[in-house]
């Protein structure tokens, strides 16, 4: 298999693949592209990300390709078998699934406004109502999820699962941008930021020698 990712220091839907690639516990080839660098919209147009237009990440596995976080992840569960990425529990799975496509689809707010750098942190920055109200929203799943079923371990339901992937680029963002979360949240953030695989991720991202500006301005 081989996955291609952008930046790390920005791409928060490469993060989510990338860490899907990782929990699948198979190994895959990591290829990385510079978002928006010169020659971009020639590069999105090669083969290898021609057929999702140059989206990432994109994982190819012979001739399968999959484009979209999310997709990856259920391809992936369908390889190595579902109880790797949700949990056993039916109940427990079903709020799980429906946490991560509401991350998928929602918040947009909070990503338009705060977008991921892994590079910088801020300190008292202005939100937005929309940005707050989908920080409360996500902060009440994540509530709900750990009181419920999170006694088994210190994620989101309890041991490492696709919920836990599809959030942790958003424990970035609340990391970076120096938003102020409740006992709990702030618990949960740093052991997703205590990770193995995200501290691999923030060290290759330390290192990129690519800048992307109006990601670096978003908040002056």
């Amino acid at each position: 298999m081989k996955l291609i990712i952008g930046n790390k220091a920005y791409s928060s839907w490469s993060l989510r693949g990338w860490l899907a690639a990782k929990q699948s516990g198979l190994h895959f080839d990591e290829i990385i592209v510079p978002l928006f660098a010169d020659g971009w919209e020639e590069r999105k147009r090669e083969d290898d990300l021609a057929p999702s237009s140059g989206k990432v990440p994109t994982l190819w596995d012979g001739e399968a390709v999959v484009w979209d976080s999310l997709a990856i992840i259920d391809y992936l569960a369908d390889k190595v078998g579902r109880d790797r990425f949700w949990p056993k529990n039916e109940v427990a799975r079903g709020m799980a699934r429906s946490m991560a496509a509401e991350m998928h689809a929602g918040y947009t707010a909070l990503r338009r406004e705060f977008p991921m750098n892994t590079r910088k942190t801020f300190h008292d920055v202005t939100i937005s109502e929309e940005t707050r109200k989908d920080a409360v929203r996500i902060l009440q799943t994540w509530a709900e999820a750990r009181s419920r079923f999170g006694k088994d371990g210190p994620y989101l339901f309890g041991t490492f699962s696709a919920a836990d992937i599809m959030f942790a680029p958003v424990v970035t963002r609340f990391v970076t941008y120096g938003f102020t979360l409740p006992g709990f949240a702030e618990s949960y953030a740093e052991t997703i930021m205590a990770h193995p695989w995200m501290e691999e991720w923030y060290a290759a991202a330390a290192k990129e020698p690519w800048t992307i500006q109006r990601i670096e301005d978003a908040v002056t």
